[in-house]
């Protein structure tokens, strides 16, 4: 098992590359650590899986690369780089320009996602509009090409939100994404909220056009079910933390961190006898004052005592696989 520091953030052929960001979110009772000091890249092609429990930062991360934060959210430390450009020091206009046109996002909640007030191809059509210089004829043309590859029959062009149904209206959060032809797309939770059917129909079109159009993807998820077919690497996020990361393959085959096993275990699988799930006792900490040492520990069947004082790195344990554990690596 190899030791060496962990290099899963810079590398200098990544589309994306995040090294050490760190954002937080102050209220009245303090500072909020949501994001604690995350890296990793991501190439041309390829999907990278966020997962994790509820609160973990996985949603914070993401609207922290597209820079959409709310106003009581900042980004503490750390660099964002695009494409070589460090998104953390751009300009609100460059921001406006880099946003759709090269970065774009799927919200998971697409009722809030979308006007209200504006029908689905006014909507599509704008943000192309806004973006690129072409005639609104060409705007047009392509909306209804982008609704038909996404399934939607173009006599819903002029419907409005509360007109579609949920899986339609994320139809339609998918094809604004892809309205500026973007290098990367962050799908936040596309799921969620869904029916098992829809759900499965909606991950079945993301897939089919990540590679029908070589698309960058960060996929984020509390559900590991759906990453093992769509990603290339996976990242688990615990407490504002990536603890341990790697191909899927890997991942999935032979998890280092404990929370990672057990999340899997948490997870229902057809193949095998069928037993009782197992679920992880305890709750994740709280981040207004993260804990000193290994944020897993108190929950952490393997827990020495010096998990709760020391803190963790990253280590490769494996070709590409890397894992933050003191009882495991250390």
């Amino acid at each position: 098992m190899g030791v060496t520091v962990c290099a899963v953030g810079m590398l200098s052929d990544a589309l994306l590359n995040v090294s050490d960001l760190t954002t937080q979110f102050l209220t009245r009772e303090g500072v909020v650590q949501a994001v604690r000091g995350i890296s990793f890249h991501l190439h041309d092609g390829e999907v990278l899986g966020l997962a994790g429990e509820s609160g973990c930062g996985k949603t914070t991360a993401a609207l922290s690369i597209m820079r959409l934060l709310p106003p009581a959210a900042r980004i503490a430390g750390g660099s964002i780089l695009f494409k070589g450009k460090d998104m953390v020091t751009m300009t609100d206009r460059d921001l406006r320009d880099l946003r759709w046109k090269e970065v774009s996002i799927i919200f998971q909640g697409s009722m809030n996602a979308l006007n209200p007030v504006m029908d689905i191809g006014a909507q599509i059509t704008e943000a192309i509009l806004l973006h690129e210089k072409v005639t609104y004829a060409d705007a047009l043309e392509r909306t209804q090409s982008l609704l038909q590859k996404v399934g939607i029959n173009l006599s819903k062009l002029r419907s409005y939100p509360h007109e579609l149904s949920g899986g339609m209206r994320q139809r339609v959060m998918i094809a604004m994404s892809l309205a500026c032809n973007p290098s990367l797309v962050i799908a936040d939770e596309p799921v969620t909220a869904l029916d098992v059917m829809v759900q499965a129909q909606i991950l079945k079109l993301i897939k089919n056009l990540q590679d029908e159009l070589n698309l960058s993807m960060i996929l984020i998820t509390h559900d590991l079910s759906i990453m093992a077919d769509a990603c290339n690497r996976l990242a688990i996020m615990y407490a504002g933390k990536i603890v341990e990361c790697g191909g899927v393959e890997a991942i999935f085959g032979d998890p280092v961190h404990p929370y990672t096993e057990l999340l899997i275990k948490a997870f229902p699988s057809i193949e095998g006898p069928i037993g009782e799930l197992r679920s992880i006792p305890g709750s994740p900490p709280a981040l207004l004052n993260p804990p000193t040492g290994c944020g897993f520990s108190p929950r952490c069947p393997r827990a020495r005592e010096e998990c709760s004082k020391s803190n963790p790195q990253l280590i490769e344990v494996g070709n590409g696989h890397f894992a933050a554990c003191g009882s495991v690596c250390g």
